[in-house]
């Protein structure tokens, strides 16, 4: 981490990948080497507009370039992507806690992402991939609205379904005449028919919007997974980075600057939650 962090570091735009209608990967290309851990997020700033926080979805041990993919939601989104290559901007951060991977070693690790969720989720895949040894079992469950909703198509059915470590399966609420998987919430998929996993001695993590972590966690409390091995990445309302604001509060927490990553356990018995 910068030792100011309102000081940005210095990126140029090197592409723009399309990954469905409304979302796509940024490349950025940071004038020295940029080091960030699997949850961690960062502030992105286009001079003149704002600056947003998004959650690398490249991988951790990439120091010479970073990805973020971004959903057009908003008037910071629709300015970047509107950017084309060669374009200066800035990045604040590593910030915010990581996976606990430490936690997570020697165990099976169950992911389950939902829509732009799976950004984070991809960066997280990577590092476990890194050390793939340690991990018995990984297991990734992912659920989009359409088929031209699910992000990372090409290297789900390329590169993630080939990786003899991985246990992949897609689903969509609303198929299409090409669609041959299974169709409807990403729960769907967490059904026996569906999922074989240690939930006595697992760990899963969850990332999406808001409704489909609360389902796919209470799902996951149904399955036999304790709260203390649910994790979750709760970006919801990010603003500063650093727990000024007070925008993003959960209970007795910010989800910038003690999270945004959670364990279920923390952050279950304050209201609201799920906003």
């Amino acid at each position: 981490m910068k030792a100011d962090l309102y000081m940005p570091v210095p990126v140029m735009l090197e592409g723009v990948r399309k990954e469905t209608p409304s979302i796509s990967t940024f490349t950025l290309v940071p004038e020295e080497p940029f080091r960030f851990e699997a949850g961690q997020f960062v502030e992105l700033c286009l001079p003149g507009v704002g600056e947003a926080p998004f959650t690398p979805s490249s991988s951790p041990a990439e120091t010479e370039r970073i990805e973020l993919t971004i959903m057009n939601v908003g008037r910071v989104t629709a300015a970047l992507h509107r950017l084309e290559a060669g374009r200066k901007l800035g990045l604040r951060g590593p910030l915010g806690k990581p996976y606990p991977l430490e936690r997570f070693r020697g165990k099976e690790v169950l992911i389950v992402g939902g829509g732009v969720g799976l950004a984070p989720l991809r960066a997280l895949l990577y590092a476990l991939l890194a050390e793939k040894d340690r991990y018995p079992r990984i297991i990734v469950r992912y659920g989009a609205r359409t088929p031209a909703d699910i992000v990372f198509r090409q290297e789900i059915e390329e590169e993630w379904k080939r990786e003899p470590r991985l246990d992949v399966l897609v689903s969509v609420d609303e198929g299409d005449e090409s669609w041959k998987g299974p169709v409807g919430v990403v729960t769907t998929i967490l059904e026996p028919e569906h999922l074989s996993c240690d939930t006595a001695g697992g760990v899963a993590v969850i990332c999406g919007p808001p409704v489909m972590m609360k389902f796919t966690t209470l799902k996951l409390l149904d399955l036999g997974y304790t709260p203390d091995r649910i994790f979750l990445s709760m970006e919801k309302n990010m603003s500063c980075g650093v727990g000024k604001c007070g925008h993003c509060r959960i209970g007795i927490y910010y989800a910038c600057k003690d999270g945004p990553v959670f364990s279920f356990d923390q952050i279950k018995d304050y209201p609201d939650v799920w906003d």
